[in-house]
């Protein structure tokens, strides 16, 4: 579908007559990811996987930021007719997720966000990120994406996603790296979403520490925390299996 500012956007409704979920993916990444919570609770929901701008089968020719990509996740939810959804989002998805209820408040039911952090990007690690972006693209992505991959899917085999990465044009990574580390923060607002909200987190994770979760936790009015031991970044693909009752148990009992 083509939003009113003419972005393209691409989406998988995996249908049914359950409560509707948009998914919403992390970074580098694209609907195929959820896969695993399709499979497990896809009979019971109306599944909306959302290819974020730049990724997927998304375009981006423009800098952009993730209020750009709320707006386009809300132009989703108009073409399909649906005034209100649960949003589930993992990393880059979360921060969508968030602001997705900003915007809209009387359109996101419930939320749930892993692997994700309210705050902007610390300095050091948005220049250190801005370094691998260039690195990747004045040497080519086998000098970086390994190391990406071990940031982002720990121990996961990522064979599967690797060569995805490789196919990156410069530009298009530059644009989704820079709406990435140049982010704002929205902990100080996250107050204002009244909603049930699931935050869960891997113990594990490189990119964020479990002190991330707590303070959005304490920042949202009606939050749960559930930390996963050994969960890595990607945590609703890397450890489904562990994330998937948690997520099943929240949407039955808030929608």
């Amino acid at each position: 579908m083509t939003t009113g500012d003419g972005q393209l956007v691409s989406y998988v409704d995996h249908g049914g007559d359950g409560p509707p979920v948009v998914l919403l993916h992390s970074f580098l990444m694209d609907t195929t990811m959820w896969q695993p919570q399709v499979e497990a609770f896809g009979p019971d929901y109306r599944l909306i996987a959302i290819d974020e701008r730049g990724h997927g089968g998304t375009p981006v020719s423009a800098p952009f930021d993730y209020w750009d990509v709320a707006r386009d996740a809300l132009a989703v939810l108009d073409a399909l007719n649906i005034d209100a959804a649960a949003v589930v989002g993992t990393s880059q998805g979360g921060f969508v997720t968030l602001r997705m209820a900003l915007l809209a408040p009387e359109r996101v039911t419930a939320l749930a966000v892993l692997g994700t952090s309210g705050e902007a990007e610390d300095e050091q690690i948005a220049a250190a990120y801005q370094q691998l972006t260039e690195v990747w693209i004045a040497q080519g992505p086998d000098t970086v994406v390994e190391a990406r991959a071990e940031i982002c899917l720990g121990d996961y085999d990522a064979s599967e996603w690797t060569p995805k990465w490789s196919q990156v044009e410069p530009d298009r990574l530059r644009f989704i790296s820079n709406a990435l580390i140049s982010r704002d923060g929205v902990l100080d607002r996250v107050g204002e979403i009244t909603v049930p909200a699931l935050v869960l987190h891997g113990t594990a994770d490189l990119a964020y520490p479990v002190a991330k979760a707590e303070a959005l936790v304490a920042a949202l009015p009606k939050a749960e925390l559930v930390t996963v031991e050994g969960g890595a970044h990607f945590l609703s693909l890397t450890h489904a299996a562990e994330v998937n009752p948690h997520l099943e148990r929240f949407l039955s009992a808030n929608l």
